[in-house]
């Protein structure tokens, strides 16, 4: 096999290994959704604000990629809940924060401690890993994926011009 067979064998393996993750992360999310009444939409979304506690519609809508008919009734049944609170920033009346309550940390901290949800089967996964492996494996992903980041952001830029 010559070396650019070998240089692309490697990168296929990569993917398929994400991609074998991503494929099992997403049944336990699925999984964990389904067993506290949520739609995938609505825990991606509790979890993403549950790490910042306050964040706006639109960062919301960014990180997780959600269009945006999807985040809005989404987050409005996540507010009916009360999981989480809305309001507009102030000084601008078209953006909308959200904010986790009190009910919707209680809920989130449930759903971690929940046995067979993704936190606990990824917390399962994470002790088969020595310290040293876990912070070379933190590493390798950040080093991807600013990698891919960086590309992304370049072929944004050829675009727009």
């Amino acid at each position: 096999m010559d070396y650019y067979s070998q240089k692309f064998m490697r990168s296929i393996q990569l993917l398929r290994s994400f991609s074998n993750v991503q494929k099992n992360m997403m049944r336990f999310i699925q999984k964990t959704a389904a067993d506290n009444d949520l739609s995938v939409p609505q825990y991606t979304i509790l979890m993403a604000i549950a790490s910042h506690k306050k964040m706006t519609q639109k960062s919301v809508g960014e990180k997780t990629l959600l269009p945006k008919s999807t985040l809005s009734q989404a987050v409005d049944g996540l507010v009916q809940a009360g999981w989480l609170n809305r309001q507009q920033v102030e000084g601008n009346r078209r953006e909308i924060e959200l904010t986790i309550s009190e009910q919707g940390e209680a809920f989130v901290k449930m759903m971690h401690a929940q046995e067979g949800g993704i936190h606990q089967v990824f917390q399962s996964a994470v002790e088969l890993l020595t310290d040293k492996q876990y912070e070379e494996l933190l590493d390798v992903h950040e080093k991807i994926s600013n990698c891919l980041e960086k590309q992304a952001l370049n072929k944004e830029s050829v675009k727009n011009d």
